[in-house]
């Protein structure tokens, strides 16, 4: 049985959880779910943002019945879905992709590819960036190749916003500044190195602002006995990008087993005791104009719980 559509049209601009509530006539927690379930559309593409500004004329439809269907892993989780874009928030320890061809491992792509296809047979989801297994944060896939191959071939335009947050060792001399070198990547052991010359590399180009510094007495850190919140927003997107730029300043990012002293067992152990043995490092802002709509979304999320208790004093 076909699902019922009913159609609204706003005659005064507001916010989208303020019109469900108003003019359908619902509850805030009723308008969330509506919004959750991906029941809503605003002239014709699905939105789940609460705060998603309605304009005068604004047509916004609601889909009655059970809806599509919903997706429940506790390494992914669905911030934004329409007909050519699936935003999610993906947990460390989870990879962006499988790591070779054939691999059954679970990733953030196999976990999407099963979501969609249970809507649709013959759905399908397409990597647009990754992240790295240990990073969490903000991923986006597009709903078709063609849409993938845009993205990608046009991603520095489009994107208008990319934020990191690290806990790096140490506290940093110059609390904003830019790293900029060139990236040289050996396949032998899949390390990149950094040069601050130009040797034929790739050119890498960091900014950096401290957010917070504290002196973490708790913790056995080797570069001044202290800590540093930095957020982080890339002028490129290199691999390990900023992983390889604070180690070659003596800021490692905390729990680095690649490019810092995440192998050292005492600190591994202490880190173990404060349940954040992981790499500190979080995409927490992806900003870009929709490849479809020309609208730009903005998703935001908080900086983790974890990186906030290293960041406490004792």
């Amino acid at each position: 049985m076909k699902n019922k559509e009913t159609e609204y049209t706003v005659r005064v601009a507001a916010d989208l959880l303020s019109f469900l509530m108003n003019a359908v006539g619902t509850t805030r927690t009723n308008a969330k779910r509506l919004l959750q379930r991906r029941l809503v559309s605003v002239n014709g593409v699905v939105v789940s943002q609460f705060d998603t500004p309605l304009q005068t004329g604004d047509k916004v439809t609601i889909r009655n019945g059970q809806g599509a269907a919903e997706l429940h892993h506790p390494k992914l989780r669905l911030v934004y879905e329409d007909d050519h874009l699936i935003v999610v928030e993906k947990k460390n320890g989870l990879l962006s992709v499988p790591s070779a061809v054939g691999s059954s491992e679970t990733t953030a792509y196999s976990i999407l590819r099963a979501y969609v296809r249970k809507q649709n047979a013959r759905a399908g989801v397409f990597v647009v960036h990754r992240l790295d297994r240990e990073t969490s944060g903000l991923l986006v896939f597009a709903k078709s190749a063609e849409l993938q191959h845009y993205m990608r071939e046009y991603w520095r335009q489009i994107v208008t916003c990319r934020t990191y947050v690290a806990v790096a060792e140490g506290v940093f001399d110059k609390k904003q500044g830019q790293i900029r070198s060139w990236f040289t990547e050996d396949k032998r052991n899949a390390m990149v190195y950094s040069s601050p010359v130009d040797d034929g590399g790739d050119l890498a180009i960091t900014n950096y602002e401290v957010l917070k510094e504290t002196a973490n007495t708790s913790l056995p850190l080797p570069n001044k006995g202290g800590l540093s919140l930095v957020e982080l927003h890339l002028e490129t997107g290199r691999t390990n990008q900023i992983r390889v730029h604070l180690a070659s300043i003596g800021h490692p990012v905390i729990g680095d087993r690649k490019y810092g002293h995440g192998n050292d067992t005492v600190l591994a152990k202490a880190l173990l005791q404060k349940k954040t043995d992981r790499l500190c490092l979080h995409a927490r802002v992806l900003e870009f104009i929709h490849p479809v709509t020309e609208q730009t979304l903005h998703f935001e999320t908080p900086v983790p719980k974890s990186f906030v208790s290293l960041m406490a004093e004792h």
